[in-house]
């Protein structure tokens, strides 16, 4: 057998998604949301429209944050990397291979 036939890398984690989407936190984030959405709907009186969106709030909130996009995992992944680019100290570690050494004796 060739030494590069593999189509799947040794180390990749079999079965961390569910239904190959969805994390853990995201099932909690949106079924929380939907939770909140359902008590809302039987507290708060839907009959005029801000009511209506008031109730809906929490499950459309949690919905858009977990909704899958392309070359991330989710809008809630693009949210985080954004707020860490923001505020976090980004440290940039030289490692080349010229050195600048300062000569004794000259000016």
């Amino acid at each position: 057998m060739d030494r590069n036939s593999y189509l799947i890398p040794a180390n990749t984690k079999s079965g961390a998604l569910f239904l190959n989407i969805f994390t853990k936190f995201d099932l909690i984030l949106f079924g929380t949301g939907v939770l909140i959405t359902l008590l809302l709907l039987t507290v708060i009186p839907i009959d005029t429209l801000p009511g209506t969106f008031t109730a809906l709030a929490p499950a459309l909130i949690c919905t858009f944050l977990v909704l899958p996009i392309p070359n991330y995992h989710n809008v809630l992944t693009v949210i985080k990397s954004a707020i860490s680019f923001f505020t976090e100290r980004r440290i940039f570690i030289w490692k080349g291979w010229c050195v600048y050494e300062k000569q004794e004796g000259k000016k």
